[in-house]
């Protein structure tokens, strides 16, 4: 949406950026999709995915996830899902596995409208676990 609460048409870069996250379910960086994005779109700057990633993200159109203070990861599935992160090396999956995600009773939401919950289990990776032994 726009300052002004309208939405915003997909462009032609929204659109191939869009098409190219939803082809992967690796919940790339910005700078994979910006990588992935230049095969089909060669002149188009880092600034423009990294803007148009988030105008998706607000829109509902993909997911941002990871921590405050990390490198996002981006998932082309806008439905809300839980995922599971490694502490140590960042890789972010799906779960497939429907949890039954926790309402917030109304006396707990200090006045906010609560529109969802994001779920993410938070771990080591097989791949983190073998180098530590």
């Amino acid at each position: 949406m726009d300052t002004q609460g309208r939405k915003q048409r997909l462009s032609r870069q929204r659109k191939v950026i869009l098409s190219e996250l939803c082809k992967v379910t690796s919940h790339p960086t910005a700078d994979e999709v910006y990588d992935m994005v230049r095969q089909v779109m060669p002149r188009i700057s880092l600034g423009t995915v990294y803007r148009n990633l988030e105008l998706l993200c607000a829109q509902g159109l993909a997911q941002k996830i990871g921590p405050a203070g990390a490198q996002k990861r981006f998932d082309g599935n806008a439905m809300p899902h839980p995922h599971l992160r490694c502490s140590v090396c960042s890789r972010v999956v799906d779960v497939d596995y429907p949890p039954d995600l926790p309402e917030l009773p109304e006396e707990h939401c200090h006045g906010f409208e609560v529109n969802g919950c994001s779920l993410e289990f938070v771990g080591v990776c097989p791949e983190c676990r073998a180098l530590r032994q």
